[in-house]
């Protein structure tokens, strides 16, 4: 199939771009800080960059775990691709953030019990990783808020100062956070063509990946955003300051290592964060219910998709 193959890819970046672009802006928007269009526009023109300059090691991480598994064609990277795309879009119109790199590991599983050959071993750092992000935010976040409230809130006496620099905070922790779910989650768009599958080159693949994430950023973000900015914990524009910044931290230390992960589960984590510290009864539950359901159901309904698809177009 060679570069056609690529068409999935694009879809999942698409899908991507319009459930992980909440966690970016989400808090500054629905705080009415920072205006829907201009946390779209920059988030997507710093996704693009931070796919370019940090999104190889994850690539080759992502190309080599798939091929491993028996993904080792470009039809069957396609169908991998369109199941997790799929899976995303799916959660995406039902407003639940969800992790992308569940979606893409979920879909290579399913693939590769029909296709290949899973390789579970290898997959233990990805399934770490998803457990790890959630919770380190939850810490960073909590240890953050709860600094903020105890050295720096009672010594703030220029409150035209403070709001100019809760102003400025949003801008750069949201181009921050921008930036990290590019170079984290390119990866998921267009590893699988990386590497021995050679469908696409280093280059070509952290653009391609880039920009179709800044697309979906573009057309069809706002649903997602509204769920995590406004429905999860009431947020003060200090608490979702502190949030956007967690989230960029975490996601960018995976970019860093090469694993990538869910921005989704790191903003819902530093916000978590922030709630256990101004008190359980300011999270929304049923929120994270339904966020707990996209987690856990991404990755199975990924890899159902994509087992049948294998079963119905691939010949084995």
């Amino acid at each position: 199939m060679g570069w056609p193959s690529v068409i999935s890819g694009a879809i999942l970046g698409w899908a991507l771009g319009s459930n992980g672009a909440s966690n970016c802006f989400a808090a500054a928007v629905s705080t009415r800080i920072v205006k829907y269009r201009n946390a779209v526009i920059l988030t997507a023109i710093f996704v693009i960059l931070g796919a370019y300059a940090e999104g190889s090691k994850g690539i080759y991480k992502i190309g080599e775990y798939a091929y491993n598994s028996g993904i080792d064609t470009s039809t069957k990277a396609f169908f991998v691709m369109l199941s997790a795309a799929l899976t995303v879009t799916l959660m995406t119109f039902l407003h639940l953030p969800v992790s992308t790199s569940q979606a893409v590991i979920g879909a290579i599983i399913g693939g590769a019990i029909l296709g290949g050959n899973p390789d579970f071993n290898e997959g233990i750092k990805f399934f770490v990783a998803w457990f790890a992000t959630p919770f380190g935010a939850i810490a960073i976040s909590f240890v953050l808020y709860k600094v903020f409230e105890l050295y720096i809130e009672k010594r703030i006496s220029n409150y035209e100062i403070y709001d100019k620099s809760i102003i400025f905070g949003y801008y750069i922790a949201g181009i921050f956070a921008a930036y990290s779910l590019g170079g984290n989650n390119v990866a998921n768009v267009t590893g699988i063509y990386v590497g021995i599958l050679d469908v696409l080159s280093i280059r070509a693949a952290v653009l391609i990946g880039g920009i179709s994430i800044a697309i979906g950023v573009l057309t069809f973000s706002k649903g997602v955003m509204k769920t995590v900015g406004e429905n999860l914990v009431t947020l003060s524009p200090m608490s979702g300051l502190i949030s956007v910044f967690t989230s960029a931290i975490v996601v960018f230390i995976y970019a860093k290592i090469g694993i990538p992960v869910s921005a989704s589960q790191a903003i819902v984590g530093s916000v978590i964060g922030i709630g256990l510290v101004k008190g359980v009864n300011t999270i929304s539950f049923k929120t994270i219910r339904n966020i707990i359901f996209g987690w856990f159901g991404t990755p199975t309904i990924a890899g159902i998709v994509s087992l049948i698809l294998f079963k119905i177009f691939i010949s084995i």
